[in-house]
């Protein structure tokens, strides 16, 4: 169900990044054909097939394992209850994307507007699906507003992080009301001589997506399922930790800037439980607290939110250690064999 859900996704997404005129076109054409109203039954399953069908298409999706007929068998094999989660999410976020290739990111509305397209529809209906299988609480589906937080705070993330790939590919998704406070074009923050400009630019940016972080530990703090946990949790420590890197740093804008793998690993390893999320949240957090210049015309609302998020989090000494020390352990762990082994194969060169 899931593969399903994340394939069609993904499709959608794909289509997206294509842009175009003609893409937009035959996205409202699939969507168009595909309508709740005035389709019933089995007909509104083969009428998203098809819609399906356009975006495989239209996009450059390829994957040799996916084939498109055996998405439609599972499809037609899910439960109503499930088939009504993609149907829906399908059709949402099919017109969300078509409406945002005709239509650039003017307003911080229009950001929240796009982010919740992307990201926060499906974290809403997975949400729904999580409490459909009995998974989570009632709530955690009912609560929309939080599932919706926690996909804008990623794909915020996502936004920011890609900016040069973006730039360089002629796309444009960071917020017109932001940028122009600094620039006449969003492509003058990659010139070397505005690089103090557009790191002011990119801390407002990582400012606004940092006010999600309390409704995302609210949300995770109600999930009982260990998997679902790893699922919502993951995503997020790692956004927070890419924001902390991001944050004040002008490389963003020249070239690739990302968390080490083995800061990643250690990441994944740790973000287990609400309390472990919180602490990593309150690390990171603090780090983008001790870069925030003074000078920043947004320094004062970094200061704020990231102040509200460590009163949040407040972590116990022994979590913060645990994760801040974790990869001096792991390397020790690693070392300790090695040194052993050489100190056996010496003691045994001297004996002989």
């Amino acid at each position: 169900m899931h593969e399903v859900e994340a394939t069609v996704g993904r499709c959608i997404y794909t289509c997206q990044d294509g842009g175009g005129q003609a893409l937009a076109k035959s996205v409202q054409r699939a969507d168009g054909a595909y309508s709740h109203q005035s389709i019933k039954g089995r007909e509104c399953v083969n009428r998203t097939i098809a819609f399906c069908n356009v975006l495989f298409i239209s996009s450059s999706f390829t994957n040799s394992q996916v084939v498109l007929s055996k998405i439609s068998l599972e499809f037609r094999n899910l439960a109503k209850v499930y088939q009504d989660v993609i149907l829906d999410m399908c059709h949402k976020t099919g017109a969300g994307m078509a409406e945002f290739l005709q239509k650039k990111v003017d307003s911080l509305q229009d950001w929240d507007k796009y982010c919740h397209y992307v990201c926060g529809l499906p974290y809403v209906h997975v949400s729904h699906l999580f409490s459909a299988l009995e998974l989570e609480d009632p709530i955690v589906a009912e609560d929309k507003e939080l599932a919706n937080s926690l996909g804008l705070f990623l794909q915020k993330t996502n936004i920011i992080r890609d900016f040069l790939e973006d730039h360089l590919a002629g796309r444009e998704f960071w917020p017109r009301e932001i940028w122009s406070k600094y620039a006449k074009e969003l492509s003058d923050l990659a010139k070397p001589e505005n690089s103090d400009v557009a790191v002011q630019c990119l801390n407002e940016l990582i400012t606004n997506a940092l006010q999600h972080v309390p409704d995302n530990l609210r949300y995770l703090s109600r999930l009982k399922n260990q998997r679902i946990f790893n699922f919502c949790a993951i995503p997020q420590v790692m956004a927070i930790a890419t924001l902390a890197a991001f944050y004040n740093n002008s490389q963003v804008f020249r070239g690739v800037v990302k968390i080490r793998k083995g800061q990643a690993v250690t990441l994944m390893m740790d973000a287990t439980n609400i309390q472990a999320v919180k602490a990593i949240m309150y690390q990171y957090v603090e780090e983008i607290y001790q870069k925030i210049p003074c000078t920043d015309p947004s320094s004062s609302r970094t200061q704020q939110i990231a102040l509200s998020i460590q009163k949040i989090c407040s972590p116990s000494e022994s979590v913060v250690l645990r994760n801040l020390y974790f990869p001096i352990y792991l390397s020790f762990a690693i070392l300790l064999p090695a040194l052993i082994w050489q100190y056996l194969r010496a003691t045994g060169r001297s004996g002989q």
